[in-house]
């Protein structure tokens, strides 16, 4: 009992020193975390950030999207930078929309958060979409994912016909040759026989 006790207080203690730690490539200086200018993608985002964080900056990196619920379990956050990011606006930017617009205005979160895609909405402000707008975009890319797929196929489908049409002309000419190599052979075992037959009459008459 007291073994498994100091085990549960060990990992409690570990893990907090491991929320606590300033996250790569990250720069912190006490309750504010630099994470701008570092080329992060939406993938690469850090998932776990100091307790206190007050600040947090990520302006300027290749982000596209934010993950679900990534700036929920900042408790403490009054200040956030997200301008400088290629913000793609479909589906995947309705968790930072809403997130946007839950917040006070004088925390200007949603400041030079502008959509680099697709073109219909590119300069507009994250905040200031409705959900129409981005739902219809939804649908394009949807589309153009629909379209792509069908050329693919098609392209697929050619492609087989192309090498059945190969396969079937290779089996008609080989079917070909195959049917001249048999009668040449037995053209060749006629006269073979022929040269035999007359070899034996004119030694028989020879013999007579």
């Amino acid at each position: 009992m007291k073994r498994s006790l100091l085990f549960l207080c060990l990992f409690f203690f570990l893990r907090g020193q491991r929320s606590s730690a300033c996250p790569n490539p990250c720069l912190c200086q006490g309750s504010q975390v630099n994470c701008s200018s570092r080329t992060l993608t939406s993938s690469l985002l850090p998932t776990s950030f100091p307790a206190g964080t007050t600040e947090l900056l990520l302006h300027k990196n290749l982000l596209t999207s934010l993950p679900n619920g990534f700036l929920d379990d900042f408790a403490s956050l009054r200040s956030v930078s997200l301008h400088g990011n290629p913000w793609v606006c479909d589906c995947g930017v309705l968790y930072l929309r809403a997130w946007l617009m839950r917040q006070s205005p004088g925390l200007k979160a949603h400041l030079g958060v502008n959509c680099s895609s697709p073109p219909s909405l590119r300069g507009r402000l994250v905040v200031y979409l409705t959900e129409q707008e981005i739902l219809d975009s939804c649908h394009y890319w949807y589309c153009d994912l629909a379209l792509t797929s069908q050329v693919c196929l098609f392209v697929f489908v050619v492609v087989q016909a192309a090498l059945l049409g190969a396969l079937l002309v290779f089996l008609r000419r080989f079917e070909k040759l195959s049917k001249e190599a048999r009668t040449t052979t037995e053209e060749s075992l006629i006269a073979g026989e022929g040269l035999h037959e007359h070899e034996y009459v004119d030694f028989k008459d020879s013999h007579i």
